[in-house]
């Protein structure tokens, strides 16, 4: 059980109030960071899978038995999802050998942009939030980092001039 709290409050951020969640999505920055310079996009996108198959786990074994299926201090599924919405600039600053923190613009995007599809919960996020299961606790901010992921790339086309 301890690992399962680990994993689940992402090594205790869960715990910081008020908002968790956000604080789950700031915490994901920085080692997003550190995946996309240890091993580029391709470490970011298996960090991805990784957290999401134990964030599940960790989920059901601290949800299990108990009436609330989405406790606020579980908050490695912000992490998910943050990482995500940070997947087109990873893939952007190793395809173009440039640094990613150069694309700052994008990291606020990408946060603001997952904060509000995980806090509003549109359309498939509200489906997945529904579920009432580990996996829509999983799904529905896997699917809000998809929406901001989209949104951060329709950004930078705006930006750069590229035509939709």
């Amino acid at each position: 059980m301890i690992l399962a709290r680990l994993i689940g409050t992402v090594l205790g951020v869960g715990y910081l109030r008020p908002a968790p969640g956000t604080w789950g999505s700031f915490v994901a920055l920085p080692w997003a960071w550190l995946l996309h310079e240890l091993g580029g996009v391709t470490l970011l996108g298996l960090g991805i899978v990784l957290a999401f198959a134990f964030g599940t786990w960790a989920t059901a074994r601290l949800t299990f038995g108990q009436e609330n299926h989405d406790p606020s201090e579980i908050v490695v599924d912000e992490l998910v999802g943050q990482w995500i919405a940070l997947l087109p600039l990873s893939y952007a600053a190793s395809t173009m050998g440039i640094s990613i923190l150069a694309m700052w613009p994008g990291w606020i995007a990408a946060f603001l942009l997952f904060r509000f599809f995980d806090v509003t919960k549109p359309w498939l996020v509200g489906w997945a939030d529904r579920r009432g299961d580990p996996m829509g606790v999983m799904l529905d901010d896997v699917i809000a980092g998809t929406l901001a992921a989209f949104g951060v790339l329709a950004l930078a086309a705006l930006y750069h001039g590229v035509a939709l």
